[in-house]
């Protein structure tokens, strides 16, 4: 969930408030001639009033459609003649000519109410007093179409991480006038593969850096942030995780306790019945207004959120719209720049201007505006190592041939599946007080590019195995979910398992300007990466210590992803414990991992096995040239 404001305290830059990734400039000025700006209280069923500000075309020589979005993470500047520089999703909506509202939800900021993190919905209300996020959604619209002038009575919802889960929220039970909607990177379950948790593993540097620049309490409505400044001494993101010590160091020499939901999730490390009350997925059923979930394949944040919602939206929801667009883009990279690169990796496309103009205007235009025609398609997905946009008429593709990397002896990597009768395995002893790191350079925490960085790094390790195929004949185009299947085992009695799957370039690979005298000859691309904390392999909400020294397998789903490894380029699989600072560490002992304590953390051997009778692999989706 990125945040996009910087916030200064004591030298260091924190990430405070909603992505807002630079826009083709409308330009203050621009704003403040064409549109009029107004700030109220809209009064919900409850009687709790919502702070919005609404920017409304000065030409009143037409009607227009309603664009809103709900964030917790200030609507600024506040102030009837404090204007933002850009209004919409992208500078093109302005222009278009919509009238655009901005809400601060219930208890944040400067609207009133008790505010609670991904509020749960409620499926039956009882009574006024009854309220969740698509309740506050509806009486926010009811209360536009009735007070505001100059619109043509349909309203859309666009939003991005955050705000993507109360867009998810607000197109349940929806306002007749609600006609389309724009999910973005949505939260949807913050314990299974969203923000902060990857399948029972802690993201501690994410999930450590947002709480503590956006997660203190909101005691009034406000326009100043409520929390206290935080000094991390070192820009070392890997050196002040290392010095913070076990998970529960934080509260201890930071939060002090005064973060209500940090204090809930260190209770809570499996996925029990709190957990599931806060998963959208499940609720996403009277759903009307057409969808365009919107996702990056380079998302660090949610990911699992975007297809997750889109999917739960296209299972529970027969004949309505629902489309999926996912494009090379980290966290909300859509909104803002070319998009035509991310680190090292390049796509030979503004990828990100393209969908702002060809496909998110257009999905509203049509929807709000009877404008053009409703030519998109169920998936528009850029497929990256081709760099090239497809269209689909099913996400996954129906066509894909389940396939299996399989681990082998020797380091190599094979559609075939192991002969061998022998007890082959191939071991690491993985040391929590030298864990693997992330990102081959410094970074504050989680960053974004992590998910295309080198990973050249991490292979000359002795604690990771690499395991690589021969040189690509032909081109090999991996689609849709990604399941590792290993059979291993481990002298402790719990264990994380990271699993990497990664694009190898050739030696000698030209850059831009066509030179060989680079470093992205051998660069090995991160394609997609994922982590499983060893006691959920069978189940999230009840997890399992491992026997020590006993073979078992460990199963796990990984999100989609969609890339074309070139002709004459390798595939391989890297296989490590740690991956730090980006998930907590385990000490290698079967606990809820938050209480643990500096005494408790210990090296453990693990042995990854690849013989016929015990194979390790990668199952994959290949489609078909």
């Amino acid at each position: 969930m990125r945040i996009g404001r910087m916030f200064r305290v004591a030298g260091v830059a924190l990430l405070l408030f909603v992505f807002t990734a630079p826009l083709a400039a409308q330009g203050l000025e621009w704003v403040k001639e064409n549109y009029t700006k107004q700030e109220i209280y809209i009064p919900m069923r409850d009687g709790v009033r919502l702070f919005t500000a609404i920017y409304a075309p000065k030409d009143s020589s037409k009607t227009y459609p309603i664009m809103l979005v709900r964030t917790p993470y200030s609507i600024q500047p506040y102030g009837t003649d404090r204007y933002r520089d850009n209004i919409g999703p992208s500078a093109l909506f302005a222009k278009e000519g919509y009238i655009v509202v901005y809400q601060d939800v219930r208890g944040r900021w400067m609207s009133e109410g008790e505010f609670e993190h991904v509020r749960p919905h409620k499926d039956v209300k009882a009574g006024p007093k009854d309220i969740d996020e698509s309740t506050d959604t509806y009486d926010t619209i009811e209360w536009l179409l009735k007070n505001i002038p100059r619109h043509n009575g349909r309203v859309g919802m666009w939003g991005i991480s955050y705000p993507g889960f109360y867009v998810a929220a607000g197109m349940i039970d929806a306002h007749p006038a609600l006609k389309a909607v724009s999910p973005q990177a949505p939260v949807a379950d913050w314990f299974t593969c969203d923000d902060w948790h990857h399948n029972g593993a802690l993201l501690l540097a994410h999930a450590f850096g947002w709480f503590s620049g956006a997660g203190w309490p909101f005691p009034k409505p406000t326009t100043v942030y409520p929390g206290p400044p935080m000094d991390r001494v070192t820009n070392d993101g890997y050196e002040f995780y290392m010095r913070l010590g076990p998970n529960k160091n934080a509260n201890d020499k930071y939060f002090k306790n005064q973060i209500a939901f940090w204090n809930e999730m260190m209770k809570r490390d499996r996925r029990d019945d709190w957990w599931k009350a806060r998963n959208i997925r499940a609720h996403l059923k009277k759903v009307a207004p057409a969808v365009m979930t919107v996702g990056g394949w380079f998302d660090a944040e949610n990911l699992f959120g975007a297809l997750g919602v889109y999917h739960a939206t296209e299972e529970m929801n027969p004949g309505v719209f629902n489309m999926l667009v996912m494009g090379p883009w980290v966290h909300g990279g859509w909104a803002g720049g070319p998009g035509d690169s991310l680190g090292d990796a390049r796509f030979d496309a503004k990828t990100a201007e393209f969908y702002r103009e060809d496909i998110e205007l257009a999905f509203f235009n049509f929807f709000l505006k009877d404008k053009g025609k409703n030519d998109l398609p169920e998936a528009y997905v850029f497929e990256t190592g081709a760099n090239k946009w497809r269209k689909m008429d099913a996400w996954p593709p129906k066509n894909l041939v389940a396939k299996s990397l399989y681990l082998q002896a020797n380091g190599k990597l094979s559609f075939d599946a192991p002969a061998t009768d022998t007890n082959d395995f191939d071991e690491y002893t993985s040391d929590p007080k030298k864990p693997v790191p992330l990102t081959p350079g410094i970074a504050g925490g989680m960053a974004q590019r992590y998910m295309v960085d080198d990973q050249r790094h991490a292979a000359r390790r002795p604690d990771v195995l690499v395991y690589q195929s021969d040189v690509l004949e032909n081109d090999v185009t991996i689609a849709g979910p990604i399941t590792p299947s290993l059979n291993v085992s481990t002298t402790g009695t719990d264990c994380d398992f990271i699993v990497k799957l990664i694009d190898v370039y050739p030696d000698r690979y030209p850059d831009e300007k066509g030179s060989i005298n680079n470093t992205l000859g051998g660069y090995q691309q991160l394609v997609r990466g994922e982590i499983i904390r060893g006691k959920f392999r069978n189940s999230l909400e009840n997890p399992e210590a491992f026997v020590p020294g006993k073979p078992t397998k460990v199963e796990f789903a990984v999100s989609d992803t969609f890339h074309t490894f070139r002709r004459g380029h390798r595939i391989m699989i890297q296989v490590h414990s740690t991956w730090f600072p980006f998930a907590d560490l385990n000490p290698g002992k079967f606990m809820n991992i938050n209480e643990a304590t500096e005494a408790d953390f210990q090296k453990t051997t693990q042995r990854v096995y690849h013989s016929k009778a015990l194979p390790s692999a990668v199952k994959v989706g290949i489609l078909p040239q």
